[in-house]
């Protein structure tokens, strides 16, 4: 149960998307090799899986001694440099990074998270805006539009647009300019404890966290699967942030 600490209710629910409400389909690791081996490389599976998660991390730490400023240029820029870190084996580089990038840009390489399509319909069932809010590029739009879990989802916000990565609090400023609320009336559900829930809080904004990472934050502000917040959806319209 949600402990009501503030007084402002919430009027918006806004979700991370990769992690939250989207999971890679086949994972990224078998989608990289397997993209790698048809341009040449002969690295095993699970070194391009541990390649490709160190060459993210690396550029995860690029952005955020960068400011956490983005743009669609950098994004680019993002991905061409972790592809380049994971192959080092390939006969066309870029080739291999055009069809990896064309194929996370396709709905049918991404699933739904369990759960998913119930809880954003119940949610907008009640009269809540619903939203998604991602560190992404403009692909997202693509997705969201492709997906038909998501078609309850009326506002997505994306880091590359806006300019600003989670956590910044200049890209939460973002999202509630969108959905057109003040902080305190805005929710958001994510899987990252420091980009998504020390965040948006930090934003003034109500936070849950879902997955592994929820056991960094107080139980009242955990969430086992997005099926948790469907049981959760008759009272969030009436119900006080933490």
């Amino acid at each position: 149960m949600i402990e009501p600490i503030s007084l402002a209710p919430v009027r918006a629910v806004v979700f991370d998307a990769v992690g939250t409400l989207l999971h890679p389909e086949p994972p990224v690791g078998a989608v990289y090799h397997a993209v790698g081996a048809r341009h040449g490389s002969r690295l095993p599976r699970e070194v391009v899986r541990a390649r490709f998660h160190a060459a993210f991390a690396r550029q995860e730490e690029a952005d955020r001694a960068a400011g956490l400023r983005t743009d669609e240029a950098r994004e680019l820029a993002r991905w061409r440099a972790i592809v380049a870190e994971v192959f080092d084996d390939v006969r066309d580089l870029e080739g291999c990074f055009q069809e990896l990038y064309a194929h996370f840009a396709s709905p049918g390489s991404w699933r739904c998270a369990a759960g998913s399509g119930g809880a954003l319909r119940a949610l907008a069932g009640r009269g809540l805006r619903v939203g998604i809010a991602s560190n992404f590029d403009a692909r997202l739009h693509g997705l969201v539009a492709g997906l038909e879990e998501l078609a309850s989802v009326r506002h997505v916000v994306v880091s590359s647009e806006v300019g600003w990565r989670k956590p910044s609090p200049r890209f939460f400023e973002a999202v509630c300019r969108q959905v057109g609320l003040a902080a305190p009336e805005v929710l958001l559900v994510g899987d990252d404890f420091e980009n998504d829930y020390a965040g948006a809080t930090a934003a003034g904004m109500g936070a849950l966290l879902l997955g592994a990472e929820a056991r960094e934050v107080p139980e009242a502000r955990r969430l086992a699967s997005l099926n948790d917040l469907v049981g959760q959806a008759a009272r969030l319209s009436k119900l006080p942030l933490a």
